[in-house]
């Protein structure tokens, strides 16, 4: 078997896009396991870069340092790449959600055209924008604007976006529970009591990256399909009653 790549600290520092004095600060903490010593210079492997990665997401998902040693204490000891992959992969968001924030002058230029305050309204109702204090926004970096504006530039008030948006957020968060809850049940659960064996963890960890996009992909297309149906049974009602 190849010997794990070793790195010296810059070269962490550069293959994690973490600075050398986070890296010291994270080991100082106890988030990072010491380096191997080869003379006086300290190396770094495989674990090392996949903990940086862990710790840098919890990071991006809001934890704060101490939360962050919290859950890392809770991982084993012994805890390899593999592990440290897996628990990567499960932390990562299903869909990008990079929030970005905007003046007014950046919210036009993200919408392709100049805003009166009813369509800087609809944005907010239908909950792809968000005001803050001032004259600033919050805009989700993945959303195109352009593209958003066009459906919402129909005449229907603000309050049909806004009821529309919370029945979407309510029907999805029941959604994504059910799907966390089997998930949980049917994969996490065996593999704990399976006692989280090692040939698993990769396996696990890339079946879980490529569920992601296809079960994003499914409700997309399952939400079409009901609405289709939604329709058409709507419309053999109305013909029904038409007829008697």
């Amino acid at each position: 078997m190849a010997e794990p790549e070793l790195l010296t600290v810059d070269q962490l520092a550069l293959r994690t896009d973490t600075s050398v004095r986070t890296i010291r600060y994270y080991a100082g903490r106890g988030l990072l396991p010491p380096p191997r010593l080869r003379g006086r210079t300290g190396l770094y492997g495989p674990d090392h870069v996949a903990r940086l990665m862990l710790v840098a997401e919890l990071s991006a998902l809001g934890f704060t340092l101490t939360a962050i040693e919290r859950h890392l204490e809770r991982l084993p000891p012994t805890a390899g790449p593999e592990e440290l992959a897996l628990q990567l992969a499960l932390l990562t968001p299903w869909a990008p959600e990079q929030l970005d924030e905007v003046d007014r002058a950046g919210l036009e230029e993200r919408a392709g055209r100049p805003l009166d305050e009813q369509a800087v309204e609809r944005l907010i109702a239908y909950g792809v924008v968000e005001r803050l204090d001032g004259d600033r926004f919050r805009v989700q970096g993945q959303v195109a604007l352009a593209a958003v504006m066009d459906p919402l530039d129909v005449d229907l008030p603000v309050e049909f976006w806004a009821r529309s948006r919370e029945i979407i957020d309510r029907h999805t968060s029941a959604l994504a529970d059910d799907l966390m809850a089997l998930f949980q049940e049917q994969v996490l659960q065996p593999y704990r009591d399976a006692g989280r064996p090692a040939d698993q963890r990769s396996r696990l960890a890339a079946a879980l990256s490529r569920l992601k996009p296809i079960t994003v992909q499914g409700v997309v297309t399952a939400f079409g399909r009901a609405v289709n149906r939604s329709i058409r049974e709507r419309a053999t009602r109305v013909n029904s009653e038409a007829i008697r």
